[in-house]
């Protein structure tokens, strides 16, 4: 029997809503409403591209060059984004998750995070996704269950289809994080600038994103409205941030709930969002998608 690149699907079903995770990655494939496809995805037989539907742990986003410090110590990730020279998007996209439970309307993976090159903490990450009437709730739980204290950051990197042009973004959030151009790594947050600043519902038209925000005013709720959906990405507490980024295709929008900003490992302007786990500490984010 062929192995699919993404290993296991599971399938989870209630009512209009219907989702697929795969084992690898513990990855968001799939997720329709009455039959139809609401993200920009990959076929089962086919590998993820782009980042799309990934679990992005233990840290969301750009570190620097791959280094950091931590405790006293300098550690090298090895560098994923070679043309900016970056570690991207945390650990977890290749690694196959374990099976914890999965019934006709949830499944729950799992997956220890244990020393490498760039990282000697060991954390235990368990990702639930369940749909039911209000649609998709993502639960991801990490834990330090090593002997010294660990950085943490999470972050998820779902995609909405939709043809931008016609697109309406609602972004309610006061802040955005300044970068350079070339690299895309932190100089400053500070307020909106004209053509991002999406508080108030309009065109996405010939936007185009690769940012961070910050603050969310009022709830975390970020809302892409074409005519034939309302698509509405939510998020507790935890996650203070949240990246947009819109495909060169013109046919999609990544949506990206985090907990930290970009290279938040490093003393700069996300550096108060990592959240430091000491052994036997855990915490627990939750987000999820409404659609109408």
């Amino acid at each position: 029997m062929t192995t699919l690149p993404t290993g296991q699907q599971f399938l989870i079903s209630s009512g209009r809503y219907a989702a697929v995770i795969t084992e690898v990655g513990a990855t968001l494939r799939s997720f329709t409403v009455d039959g139809s496809e609401v993200l920009w995805t990959f076929a089962e037989d086919e590998a993820p591209r782009g980042s799309m539907g990934r679990q992005l742990v233990p840290w969301p986003n750009r570190i620097r060059d791959g280094r950091y410090s931590f405790d006293g110590v300098a550690h090298q990730l090895p560098i994923t984004e070679v043309p900016r020279n970056t570690a991207l998007h945390g650990l977890g996209e290749g690694m196959a998750w374990r099976l914890v439970s999965h019934t006709d309307d949830a499944v729950t993976l799992a997956a220890t995070i244990y020393p490498q090159a760039g990282w000697a903490g060991v954390l235990d990450v368990h990702i639930s996704h369940a749909v039911d009437e209000d649609g998709l709730r993502v639960t991801v739980e990490a834990r330090n269950i090593g002997a010294a204290p660990a950085p943490y950051g999470y972050g998820a990197h779902p995609y909405v289809a939709a043809d931008l042009a016609t697109a309406t973004l609602t972004l309610p959030f006061e802040h955005e994080l300044a970068v350079d151009a070339e690299r895309l790594l932190p100089i400053q947050v500070g307020p909106l600038s004209a053509e991002h600043d999406f508080v108030e519902p309009r065109l996405v038209g010939d936007a185009v994103f690769d940012s961070a925000f910050v603050d969310p005013i009022g709830d975390w709720e970020i809302t892409l409205e074409t005519p034939e959906r309302r698509v509405v990405f939510w998020a507790d507490h935890t996650q203070r941030w949240a990246q947009v980024f819109t495909t060169p295709t013109r046919d999609a929008m990544a949506i990206e709930p985090m907990t930290c900003g970009p290279d938040a490992f490093n003393e700069g302007p996300t550096h108060d969002g990592v959240i430091v786990l000491e052994p036997g500490e855990s915490t627990c984010s939750v987000w999820g998608i409404r659609v109408a």
